[in-house]
């Protein structure tokens, strides 16, 4: 890479989020691993043993060496050569989740700035699952969005909005119909100079909702079940698209659960409103159960924080933990990996 080019508008990776930042990272992948000749791209598919990277040249088909850690996910930045990718450059946000069946971490999307999080109206809007996306978001050092679909199907759409705004304080929820183009505009709104990635339920009208905001048929569009609003996964794999407003969006195929993969710093920041309440708690180490001079007691009492929020709160904060001693007895028994439940750090909401 030697001489690093000029970015301008139009230069062919500006459309997928280049700047001085990746420009000055791919200069340091590529000393570091002596790689002065590699090309920088940005993954816009996974197909197993290969990727598909967009380059300045256009999109080409890389495997990746086996050596390369980590391994590369979509919307990674990596350096390329003619035969295979040899770097990943270094990530400015890592969406995750915890893999169930292995009880291990799983890399979904990186270099994502905002998490839309797609709830099908046609079918029960669940706080629960609303509140664990709104946690992976926060880990990855991302923005949750929530995005109302399918307003055209239901007549209390707002009602629900309310709803929901109620049961997550200081997250933004919008009301959309991709069928009346009605609400579009402020979710093309977030994705202007950004990258953002979609989360949700096969057939909660992701694909709908890309191919709106991408002016064209990007995604196939599946058929819903009548009676259970389940539909098939029409999205099959990851897949980055530009959009024409700008910015570029991340489909996502449905995701049935996700596992938190997180800390506590995460739960915190999805429960920003108990946490300040907590601030008037008598005692310091408050567990908001029985003890004398809880503030989050009181606001339940008084109707200011609804049951079944606090609920959530302990159940979130069961799970780290619990990740988190499994973690550490699983290092244990590995003699190269001392225990170390603080895994990496969010670095704060404020961006």
């Amino acid at each position: 890479m030697g001489e690093t080019d000029p970015i301008t508008d139009t230069d062919p990776l500006a459309p997928l989020g280049w700047s001085p930042l990746w420009a000055d990272r791919a200069e340091d992948a590529a000393a570091r691993n002596e790689r002065p000749g590699a090309e920088p791209g940005r993954v816009v598919r996974h197909d197993g043993v290969a990727v598909q990277v967009a380059t300045r040249d256009g999109v080409v088909a890389r495997p990746v060496l086996a050596t390369v850690d980590p391994q590369p996910v979509v919307g990674d930045w990596v350096l390329t050569t003619d035969e295979t990718v040899v770097a990943v450059l270094e990530r400015s946000s890592l969406l995750r989740r915890r893999d169930t069946r292995r009880d291990t971490e799983q890399h979904l999307v990186a270099n994502v700035d905002t998490v839309i999080i797609v709830c099908g109206l046609d079918r029960p809007v669940r706080d629960g699952r609303i509140q664990r996306a709104t946690a992976v978001a926060w880990d990855a050092d991302a923005e949750p969005v929530v995005v109302l679909t399918k307003a055209d199907l239901v007549a209390d759409a707002e009602e629900t909005a309310v709803a929901v705004r109620g049961a997550n304080p200081g997250v933004e929820v919008l009301v959309t119909s991709s069928k009346e183009d009605a609400g579009l505009q402020g979710v093309r709104d977030l994705g202007v100079g950004k990258s953002v990635v979609m989360l949700g339920e096969s057939g909660a009208g992701k694909s709908s909702l890309a191919n709106a905001l991408s002016d064209g048929d990007v995604a196939i569009v599946g058929a819903v079940r009548e009676g259970d609003a389940k539909g098939r996964h029409t999205t099959t794999s990851r897949e980055l698209h530009v959009l024409p407003s700008g910015g570029v969006l991340i489909d996502n195929p449905g995701v049935r659960s996700l596992g938190l993969w997180t800390d506590a710093e995460s739960v915190v920041a999805t429960f920003d409103d108990i946490d300040s309440l907590a601030e008037g708690c008598r005692f310091s180490d408050c567990a908001h159960d029985a003890e004398p001079g809880c503030a989050v007691r009181a606001a339940i009492d008084a109707g200011d924080l609804h049951p079944a929020r606090l609920e959530a709160w302990h159940a979130f904060h069961a799970e780290v933990e619990e990740a988190d001693r499994r973690a550490d007895e699983k290092a244990w028994r590995t003699p190269e990996a001392p225990p170390e439940s603080k895994r990496r750090r969010r670095r704060g909401r404020g961006r």
